[in-house]
C-alpha cells in the first residue's frame, strides 16, 4: 500500500526523505543503466561516504522548466496533474504529476539542448531511453497507476509517449535493489566500472597523499624560483656561450618540427597502422578542493 508525503521537492526535508528510501531516479544507477552515476558512486552516497554534488546547469534548467512544461502538458491533454512524493514500503517516487484519480502519472523531461538533444530525437521516433523507462516503471510500481505519460518539452513544443505498466520490468527493479541493498547494509562496495574512482581513506594512503601534497608544493615553488634564476642568467648572457660559477648559458638553433597534417601526400595515408603499441602512464593530481584548503592553512 502506498502513502503520500507532503513536502517540497528539492527541500532539505525532501533530501532527508530520499536518503531513507529506494528512489525512482536512482534505479537506473542501481541497474547499471545511468550514464551519469555508477552503482559504486551511488553506494558511496547511500553509505554517506560522499555527499551529493552541486546540480549541473542542465539539471537546474530542467528543474526551472518543470512548472512551465507541466502547464504545457495540462494545456495539451486537458488533465490536471499534482506533483507528489509517494512511497510504497522501501520504495519512493517524486512524481512530476498524478491525476486526482491516481490512474495516470506524468514524467517530465526538459533536455537542455531541446530538439537537438539525443533524448528529443529518441522520443520523436517513439523510443524512451532505458534509463528513463526503468525510472517510470519504478514510479508506476510505487504509485500503483495503470499508465504513465513521458512528456519531453523543449520550452515551446512537447512530445508525449504513453508507457504501460511492465510487471516483468518491475520485478527486475526489485531484484536489482535487493541486491544493491546488500552492498549498502554490509558496507561492501559493489563491482566497479572503468568510470569509477576508488575512495581511499586508509592510513598508508593518507600519509603518502599528505607527503605528496607538501613536497609537490615545495617542488613547484623551487621550480618557479629556478625559472626566475634561469631567466636572469639568459638576460645577462650576450655571447653565444658564457660560463661561470658552475653554470653555462648556450644559445643555439634547432630545426622546427614537421606538421604532418599539412603534408598533402599524406592526406590519404592511414597513419594509425604506423602507431606504436599503447603503454600505461600514471598521472598523480591534487584535488582542487584539497589544494585550496592547503593554501588557506598556510
Amino acid at each position: 500500500m502506498n502513502a503520500l508525503h507532503k513536502m517540497v521537492q528539492g527541500s532539505e526535508e525532501w533530501h532527508e526523505h530520499r536518503s531513507q528510501y529506494r528512489n525512482a531516479s536512482e534505479t537506473a544507477a542501481v541497474m547499471g543503466l545511468s550514464p551519469w552515476i555508477t552503482p559504486y558512486q551511488l553506494w558511496l552516497l547511500k553509505t554517506g561516504k560522499t555527499q551529493p554534488t552541486e546540480a549541473t546547469v542542465p539539471m537546474k534548467y530542467g528543474t526551472e522548466m518543470e512548472p512551465v512544461a507541466r502547464a504545457a502538458y495540462e494545456a495539451k491533454t486537458g488533465l490536471v496533474m499534482q506533483p507528489l512524493v509517494m512511497t510504497s514500503g522501501e520504495y519512493s517516487a517524486s512524481l512530476d504529476g498524478i491525476t486526482m484519480s491516481g490512474d495516470l502519472i506524468v514524467e517530465i523531461k526538459c533536455p537542455y539542448k531541446g530538439k537537438a538533444s539525443e533524448l528529443w530525437q529518441s522520443v520523436e521516433v517513439g523510443e524512451i531511453p532505458e534509463m528513463y523507462r526503468v525510472q517510470i516503471q519504478h514510479q508506476l510500481m510505487v504509485s500503483e497507476a495503470s499508465q504513465a505519460h513521458h512528456w519531453c518539452f523543449d520550452g515551446s513544443d512537447g512530445l508525449l509517449l504513453t508507457v504501460q505498466r511492465d510487471e516483468v520490468c518491475q520485478q527486475r527493479i526489485r531484484k536489482a535493489w535487493d541486491e544493491f541493498n546488500v552492498y549498502v547494509v554490509t558496507d561492501t562496495p559493489p563491482p566497479m566500472t572503468e568510470a569509477d574512482t576508488v575512495l581511499r581513506d586508509d592510513t598508508d594512503w593518507q600519509v603518502a597523499a599528505e607527503d605528496y601534497i607538501v613536497l609537490k608544493g615545495l617542488a613547484e615553488d623551487a621550480a618557479t624560483r629556478a625559472d626566475e634564476a634561469k631567466a636572469k642568467l639568459i638576460s645577462l648572457a650576450v655571447h653565444n656561450r658564457e660560463s661561470g660559477s658552475g653554470v653555462m648559458v648556450t644559445r643555439y638553433y634547432k630545426q622546427g618540427s614537421i606538421d604532418y597534417k599539412r603534408v598533402p601526400e599524406l592526406g590519404e595515408v592511414d597513419l594509425e597502422k604506423y602507431r606504436g603499441k599503447p603503454k600505461e602512464e600514471v598521472r598523480v593530481t591534487i584535488a582542487k578542493a584539497t589544494a585550496a584548503s592547503e593554501g588557506g592553512a598556510q
